[in-house]
């Protein structure tokens, strides 16, 4: 029965290389479920070859429960009742190994796809806390422009309010030199009004020869 015992520490080697895959395989998804950070995620190759190391381990071990499956219908040589019981354990054991790895990959995809929609959620609320970051940034580029037009129409004002008060004030010291002037020289009024009198003797002397040569030309037209 050397081809038995072969087997039986061939099956006995891959259920403990699959024991200690399928522990590794589970941490992984319990990692994934914990943090769902994105390093678990861009480091997609672990878990997926830990997935693929699992599987590959998990149908060796089919394979070789198969073999061992076929030594119990030799009836030349027909296993022992131990046989029987070990073979029996090693098929019950590859079972419970599928049935915990269908249960963990399950599990892990679950993970993986949750820490992908959160993934997908972050990177949302990031792009709407940029986009909303660049409306803020351009309605205050907008609410600066505003002020600064307005600061420099208040600057414009003011400017333009010290001119006008430097205009008066010019104003204002002409007036006042002018004033000074008349009350230094206090006939000058007199000699002002002097002329207006003259003035208006004269239009009245003109506009009087004036009127009595037109009389007399009427008088000569119409004799």
């Amino acid at each position: 029965m050397a081809t038995y015992d072969s087997l039986h520490r061939q099956c006995r080697t891959l259920e403990s290389l699959f024991d200690a895959k399928l522990t590794s395989y589970a941490r992984l998804a319990a990692s994934i479920s914990r943090s769902g950070a994105e390093h678990d995620l861009e480091a997609g190759p672990s878990w997926r070859e830990a997935e693929s190391e699992v599987e590959d381990l998990l149908e060796k071990l089919g394979e070789t429960n198969a073999a061992l499956g076929a030594i119990t219908q030799d009836s030349d040589n027909p296993p022992s009742q131990s046989m029987l019981r070990a073979i029996q354990r090693h098929r019950d054991v590859y079972q419970d190994y599928g049935r915990e790895f269908r249960r963990t990959k399950a599990n892990v995809q679950a993970a993986v796809d949750q820490a992908n929609l959160l993934s997908g959620v972050r990177n949302d609320i990031d792009a709407y806390k940029s986009s909303a970051a660049e409306a803020l940034l351009a309605e205050r580029g907008r609410v600066d422009s505003s002020h600064q037009m307005i600061d420099a129409t208040l600057e414009q004002a003011h400017e333009t309010r010290a001119e006008f008060a430097r205009q008066r004030s010019s104003l204002g010291s002409i007036q006042t030199r002018m004033v000074g002037v008349l009350n230094t020289v206090p006939g000058i009024n007199n000699i002002l009004s002097m002329i207006h009198k003259r003035r208006r003797r004269d239009a009245y002397i003109i506009g009087g020869l004036i009127g009595i040569c037109i009389f007399f030309l009427l008088r000569y037209m119409f004799r």
